[in-house]
């Protein structure tokens, strides 16, 4: 009769951890991602009446009979199944699709956790305000002028630098892809016979400086008399300025020198698509059968710096590329349509201010300028457990290496098994209420059975002690 009293004890002890588990899981059945647990039960130790006997001659083998002492709590899972979105439209709101847990930072100490309720604090650090632990990842550095990720290097707390500077650049490329219309007329020879502007069309396109100053490239197209697919262009930088800023123009490596030619001749197929070109010094780039981009170097003063030690102004150089030979997408041509001055582009800025970031499904951090252009600013890092069960749980919604997780495989999104990231989403708890509600019942009615079981082995007992009477 001990024995079923012990086997009651064990059964209410371990049915109200379950109760346990299943409170807790409801309780954070809105929590940001949590992962819902459950509770195992196994059979605990027997205590043996009789062994087992093996066949005889005679007699045929006999079981053994063993007595079972109650119940054990196999196991308390954590069940990492995936969880619903909730769309925030936070930016700095991370969600994980697939495997894989953000890194959070205390000290040197590091956690792990799959609730991307971020924010920038003072600093401009990407935390969890809800506990001041650190995100990490890696930042973009800066390498011949160019920002790059190295997810091989070390983790680090990334910063965002709210407000910080983008540096004016200098225009260097200006790529034209206009399309000059076949049928516009010829000048006349005598402009007095006809108007000039009627065989012209003009472009005109902002480029900026070292400082991040406008300047206006205006570039006027007018036909070669007595030519069918030969056009004259005209180079101008800043032609309402009252100080010349002596444009030159030509081929070859060297920038023009102020006072050079400002016009060259563009030469067409009968396909409508560029041929050649012909500076003013008569450097000829193309022609039939070759191959490869058209381009014109420019140079011109720039007013506003301060002269060199010679008292000479300080020459601004830059590419016009007029497009590929034969090519028709990004090129000029000679087609009987409108002209046109569409995909006119230019790599050059104005001094901009970071105002805001954005996150894609990489984990990558892009800055936006308010100059217009972005910047790669740094890269969220994920972390991913050959036995993610096997984590410990350390409040706050983290998580902590344990001697069975294994060590944490870090990496950026989409590698290794790691999932995607959401932005402006969080991963909701996977708890089910119904799931829970059921275990509940279940529990519950387990819990009162072994409390009959207790109940009715003391009435045995107190049948026994009134045999004395």
């Amino acid at each position: 009769m001990m024995r079923s009293l012990f086997s009651g004890v064990s059964g209410l002890q371990n049915h109200q951890t379950r109760m346990d588990v299943i409170g807790n899981n409801i309780a954070n059945i809105n929590t940001t991602g949590f992962k819902k647990g459950r509770v195992n039960f196994q059979d605990l130790l027997y205590q043996q009446l009789q062994g087992a006997a093996r066949p005889t001659d005679d007699l045929g083998g006999v079981n053994p009979k063993e007595v079972g002492l109650g119940m054990a709590i196999a196991s308390i899972d954590t069940i990492h199944t995936q969880g619903s979105f909730q769309t925030t439209g936070v930016g700095t709101d991370l969600a994980l699709e697939g495997t894989g847990f953000f890194i959070l930072k205390e000290g040197d100490k590091s956690f792990f956790t799959r609730a991307g309720a971020f924010d920038l604090d003072n600093a401009g650090t990407m935390v969890n305000p809800a506990n001041g632990m650190r995100v990490q990842g890696w930042m973009a550095r800066e390498v011949e002028g160019v920002r790059v990720l190295d997810v091989s290097r070390e983790i680090e707390d990334l910063i965002i630098p709210v407000g910080s500077k983008d540096p004016a650049r200098a225009t260097t490329l200006v790529n034209f892809a206009c399309n000059l219309d076949k049928r516009l007329p010829e000048i006349p020879e005598d402009p007095t016979q006809g108007e000039i502007i009627a065989g012209t069309w003009g472009t005109a396109i902002k480029i900026y400086d070292t400082f991040g100053d406008e300047h206006i490239l205006q570039v006027d197209f007018t036909r070669v008399p007595g030519t069918n697919n030969s056009w004259n262009a005209t180079v101008i930088v800043d032609p309402e300025n009252e100080a010349p800023t002596n444009t030159a123009i030509g081929l070859g490596e060297d920038a023009p020198a102020a006072g050079g030619p400002v016009a060259f001749v563009l030469n067409f197929s009968n396909n409508g698509t560029l041929l050649s070109a012909e500076d003013g010094a008569g450097n000829v780039s193309g022609g039939p059968g070759a191959e490869g981009a058209v381009i014109m170097n420019v140079a011109y003063d720039v007013q506003s710096a301060t002269p060199g030690d010679d008292g000479a102004p300080v020459r601004q150089e830059f590419e016009l590329n007029l497009g590929t030979i034969g090519g028709f997408i990004n090129s000029v041509t000679q087609y009987a349509e409108a002209s046109s001055t569409k995909a006119i582009i230019q790599d050059g800025y104005t001094m901009g201010y970071l105002d805001g970031f954005k996150i894609d499904q990489s984990g990558v951090i892009t800055g936006i300028y308010s100059n217009g252009t972005s910047r790669t600013l740094a890269q969220v890092a994920l972390a991913s457990f050959t036995n993610q069960g096997g984590l410990e749980k350390s409040g706050d919604s983290t998580y902590a290496v344990s001697n069975n997780s294994g060590m944490a495989n870090i990496g950026p999104s989409g590698i290794a098994g790691k999932g995607k990231i959401i932005a402006g989403a969080l991963e909701m708890s996977n708890v089910d209420m119904a799931e829970q509600f059921t275990d509940m019942i279940v529990t519950q009615r387990g819990f009162q059975a072994n409390s009959r079981t207790i109940q009715t082995a003391d009435q045995l007992l107190q049948e026994l002690l009134t045999l004395k009477r």
